[in-house]
């Protein structure tokens, strides 16, 4: 059930990710704001996603967010060719453990 939270909080953050940097792609200039279609559809996957939760919307958001900040880190890494440091990885290393007490703790109350 966690592994299971956890990757789609994982595909629900890349289709925020990347929907709202295809918005910034699509303001560069001399980019077609044609972007924009598959921003709004990437950002509409991303509302579609987060829904398939049971959950309360505030306790989903609240673990969602720590897994959507892992994520923003990698995509950094590996999309915007960002360098990550220490303080990034011990500060998204830290957000996994917090997200998956949230998920487990109400799954095991529920």
């Amino acid at each position: 059930m966690l592994m299971k939270t956890m990757a789609l909080f994982a595909i629900t953050a890349v289709a925020e990710i990347l929907g709202c940097w295809l918005v910034l792609f699509a303001k560069q200039p001399g980019r077609s704001l044609g972007w924009l279609l598959p921003a709004a559809l990437s950002l509409a996957a991303f509302a579609w996603l987060l829904s398939l939760h049971p959950a309360a919307s505030g306790r989903v958001y609240a673990a969602y967010g720590g897994i959507y900040v892992a994520v923003a880190l990698i995509w950094l890494a590996l999309v915007d060719r960002v360098p990550i440091g220490r303080w990034d990885l011990v500060g998204g290393a830290m957000m996994i453990p917090g997200a998956s007490i949230i998920v487990l703790a109400n799954w095991r109350s529920t």
